[in-house]
Formats: structure tokens, sequence, C-alpha cells
């Protein structure tokens, strides 16, 4: 029961500071390509460290498929200007308090082009980008399911246990 926010108060402490090195922009570059990477610098910082954390958690786990990884870098990418949204950090707070207080509030305010509705539907909104800018279909579906508890796919799985440690 406390498992989730628990983990999204962790996000929001790291995401106050958050810092990411030359090297680290540089690995994500090269991993992204020209076709992907600016779709990466779009995010706000603290989804470029978030996405980064998970990258890492799957490299230091021996993990080495490029659509995982590249699916890793870019699985927040909904909720980035390039994605056509906005999102503010009272949003990302707003979501977490009423994900959890009120799922039935958050439906009906999370609508149209808002923060709380690109926050909600980020996993979507982020493959139709990626896909435009031609990531592979892996990497595309990868992204669209992120969020998904009950994908069969093993490289899913991957990815959802590595964003929910992050």
């Amino acid at each position: 029961m406390f498992e989730r926010p628990a983990y999204r108060t962790r996000q929001l402490i790291g995401a106050l500071k958050p810092r990411i090195d030359r090297s680290e922009r540089s690995d994500a570059e090269q991993l992204l390509g020209p076709k992907l990477s600016p779709l990466f610098e779009s995010m706000s910082k603290r989804d470029q460290r978030h996405s980064l954390d998970v990258y890492w958690t799957l490299k230091d786990q021996g993990h080495t498929d490029p659509d995982l990884l590249v699916a890793s870098l870019l699985h927040d990418s909904g909720k980035a200007p390039l994605a056509g949204v906005k999102v503010r950090l009272w949003h990302r707070i707003a979501y977490v308090l009423l994900e959890t207080g009120a799922p039935w509030a958050l439906r009906r305010l999370a609508r149209g082009r808002s923060g709380l509705a690109a926050l909600s539907q980020h996993a979507e909104r982020g493959a139709l980008v990626a896909e435009a800018l031609g990531a592979p279909i892996a990497v595309v579906e990868l992204i669209r399911g992120h969020e998904d508890i009950d994908m069969p796919d093993e490289r899913q799985r991957l990815l959802r246990m590595a964003d929910d440690s992050c």
C-alpha cells in the first residue's frame, strides 16, 4: 500500500536538483543517434536524470539489448515539450496525490492538453512522438507499454522494474 507513494516521494526529492554530467549526456546521444536525441534533449532535466538512472540500472544488471536501452532513455518522453505538453512540478505533485487519494478526480481532471493529462497519458504520447521521429517499432512498443503492470513481454517487465526502482 505504501510502496508506490514512497517511490514517488523518492522521485520528488531526487527531482529537486537533478544533475547530468557530460559523459552521461554523450552516452545518451550516442545510443539515441541524431533522430532520437532531440526527444531526450526536450525532456526536463528531472526526467532526463530519471531516464538515465533507469538506463544505468539496466546496464548494471548486464542488459545490452539496444531497443531496451533506448526505451529506457525515452520512456518518459511523453511528458516533454516535444510531445506537445508542459508539465510543471505542481502537476506532478497533484498527480501523485490524486492518483493515491482520489483516482476518480484524476480521471476527470486529466483530459485534453493539461499537465495532468500528459502525466496520465505519457506512455502513449511518448510512443507516438518516438514513432514519428523514426524509432524502431520495438522501442515504440516498449515506451507505449512501460506502465502496464500485466505485460507478458520480458523486456517490458525489465523496463518497468527498472523504472519503479529509480
